[in-house]
């Protein structure tokens, strides 16, 4: 199946919208919808706004400062305030520490040559004074407060003191509730606007390659989407949910946008996580808004990718700790799915590629009614998958995609995308004006085995690699049954010294136990070689012995391909097999029985090697000299002839 990229070459046709942000930034990208007449938001003008805030700050400043002033009294030395004790000329006192606030009887000229006059005044009294000063003002009459005789804020300043804490509380809990309903969470973020991109198209069905029984499984529901009256008037009720599932890179995200541009609806996407927030209820919210917006203009397709994110079985033994936002979140997915008559007109479509652990709630019928899996494409349809990645680019003559089909077995679409795209990279920086069988195979060469590096290996250790995967190829061409040996090389790549590629001729979908056995034998030989040739074993057979231990505990606690153990399934694909009520007595076994099939499959490597010494050190000799060797090379050296099979081609290092 095609990936969830689209080629870059194609223009939207006339009278199709490409994908779309949401205009009110939430979480969502919508695709297909109409547009409308509305007058778009005003984008606030910030600088406008500033300004309005500075010149109602300076013009209150200003107003506060006139009054504070206004109300102000001249401060005169305390000798001029003792004159007027004397005098009896003070008619009011207040004193707070060694600062004095009065009034007088009678106005009195400023001290200096200011000419002015006062009534009131204020004052500091020294601390090294030492008159009585209370007892001279209760003498003459005066006044002595314990409240300012001036108050130097008025009304307005001393009530919004007061009342400016409890605003402040009010502004920022109205922010943060602006904040959750129309713009996301205070915290995390909130609706995030989504660019357009120019090369993003409606896709059809035919963007879409290898999926042929997918495709027809979907069918009816693009074709309920285009004249659901047909299916109304029997009575018919189009699914509600369709669960696509299956390995990444198989193609989820553009079959449902492909479902949707088909069917000529609008087409809401998101992924799950995106409905999560920090705090609780966000989520739900913006489910509600999502299956409200799609209601509005349904008939609609509401694509929810990874669900599974929110989708977890509640409760069981998968479930580790609880999630408030993500059980609500669900919640309001489920009870939105409830709330369909089946004639609105909305189809929800989620993708996952773990649908082992969704809640099973989401998958019973009324909600998620069908569940489709999407496989990773046979070799017809990787075939169909390249030549919809491959069109509108410039291709050479020696171009043969069905051949390039072939050598790339396992292969998803996504992985097929990027195969095509790293071509073009190579045969741009080869400054080619075409993309050539050549730029194809180096691609996928670099895609399977690994970008070499640039590593001196002292002899001694390019040695010892070329023995090592030599015995890796001669084990693999020795073994019947085994895949073919597709090319051998001890240039170091990734994180291995050598690497050796052995893919099937055809797509095989079932194992037998001689096959697997075959592929421990295999696995084994470079460890096999090390030790029959060198006398030692190095650390580079861990990867090696991951794999054989991996398979055979496949065979023997998943498969039933042992007879100690029996037909019994005891290793689950995760989590601790005694929670499955597993005993310790039958783990003990399947440990003894993986030890015992790998020992064997390990004596007979070791014997194969013994046998073939003589093909071992051709290869080996070969790989020194060349470094890298290709299919019908690694045969010729061994001397053993190519087994009959379709024809594919071989990858040039």
């Amino acid at each position: 199946m095609s990936s969830d990229t689209s080629s870059g070459e194609r223009r939207p046709p006339e009278g199709r919208e490409g994908e779309q942000p949401d205009p009110q930034g939430r979480p969502w990208r919508t695709e297909g919808l109409q547009p409308t007449k509305e007058t778009p938001p005003k984008r606030p003008n910030w600088w406008l706004t500033a300004l309005w805030v500075g010149l109602a700050y300076f013009l209150t400043f200003g107003l506060f400062t006139a009054q504070d002033t206004m109300a102000g009294a001249p401060a005169v030395p305390y000798t001029e305030f003792t004159r007027q004790v004397e005098r009896n000329n003070v008619e009011e006192v207040f004193s707070r520490g060694d600062s004095i606030q009065g009034v007088l009887r009678n106005e009195a000229p400023l001290p200096g040559d200011s000419g002015g006059t006062y009534s009131s005044f204020t004052t500091e009294r020294p601390t090294f004074a030492q008159d009585d000063l209370l007892a001279e003002l209760a003498a003459n009459g005066s006044t002595v407060r314990a409240t300012p005789v001036l108050q130097e804020r008025g009304l307005f300043w001393n009530l919004l003191l007061s009342l400016g804490p409890i605003l402040l509380l009010i502004g920022f809990y109205w922010w943060m509730l602006r904040r959750q309903q129309g713009m996301g969470a205070l915290f995390g973020g909130g609706g995030r606007r989504k660019p357009v991109d120019p090369e993003s198209v409606r896709v059809t069905f035919g963007d879409v390659a290898g999926i042929d029984e997918v495709e027809a499984e979907i069918a009816e529901v693009v074709d309920f989407l285009k004249d659901p009256d047909k299916y109304r008037r029997l009575g018919a009720r189009a699914p509600k949910g369709i669960l696509l599932a299956g390995p990444p890179g198989t193609g989820k995200t553009l079959l449902a946008r492909a479902t949707a541009g088909e069917a000529g609806v609008p087409f809401f996407s998101a992924s799950a996580s995106e409905f999560i927030e920090m705090i609780v209820g966000v989520g739900a919210s913006r489910v509600r808004e999502l299956f409200g917006e799609a209601r509005k203009v349904a008939p609609a397709i509401i694509f929810i990718d990874e669900i599974d994110t929110i989708g977890r079985a509640r409760g069981g033994a998968r479930a580790v700790g609880g999630h408030d936002e993500r059980e609500q979140t669900l919640n309001q997915i489920l009870t939105e799915m409830d709330g369909f008559s089946g004639s609105e007109g909305v189809v929800v479509l989620a993708a996952t590629n773990r649908p082992d652990v969704l809640d099973p709630a989401l998958l019973r019928p009324g909600r998620f009614d069908r569940t489709i899996t999407v496989h990773a494409p046979d070799q017809r349809g990787r075939e169909q998958i390249l030549a919809v990645h491959t069109r509108g680019k410039p291709l050479g003559r020696d171009v043969d995609l069905g051949r390039l089909a072939s050598a790339t077995p396992g292969m998803t679409g996504a992985e097929l995308a990027n195969l095509v795209n790293e071509a073009a990279f190579a045969a741009a920086r080869r400054g080619q004006p075409q993309i050539l069988q050549r730029d194809l195979l180096d691609a996928l060469e670099k895609i399977q085995l690994g970008t070499a590096r640039t590593i001196v290996m002292p002899e001694e250790e390019r040695r010892r690699t070329a023995y090592h995967e030599a015995g890796h190829a001669l084990l693999g061409i020795l073994q019947p049954g085994a895949d073919p040996v597709r090319k051998v090389s001890i240039i170091p790549r990734g994180r291995a010294l050598g690497v050796t590629l052995s893919t099937p001729d055809t797509d095989r979908y079932g194992y037998e136990a001689s096959y697997l056995r075959g592929r421990i034998i295999g696995a084994l030989g470079g460890m096999a070689a090390e030790a029959e040739v060198l006398k030692a074993v190095t650390t580079g057979a861990e990867n090696d012995l991951e794999t054989a231990t991996g398979v055979a505990r496949g065979m023997v606690g998943r498969w039933g391909m042992s007879e100690t153990v029996g037909p019994v399934s005891v290793l689950p694909r995760e989590g601790d097999p005694r929670a499955a009520g597993v005993s310790d007595l039958m783990l003990a076994k399947v440990d003894e029985e993986v030890r015992r099939l790998i020992e064997e499959c390990y004596v007979d490597a070791r014997r194969l090697i013994r046998e073939h010494r003589s093909q071992l050190d051709a290869i080996a000799a070969a790989l020194l000299e060349r470094e890298t060797l290709d299919e019908i090379d690694v045969y010729a050296a061994a001397g053993v002839p190519r087994r009959s099979g379709p024809e594919h081609q071989t990858v040039h290092g």
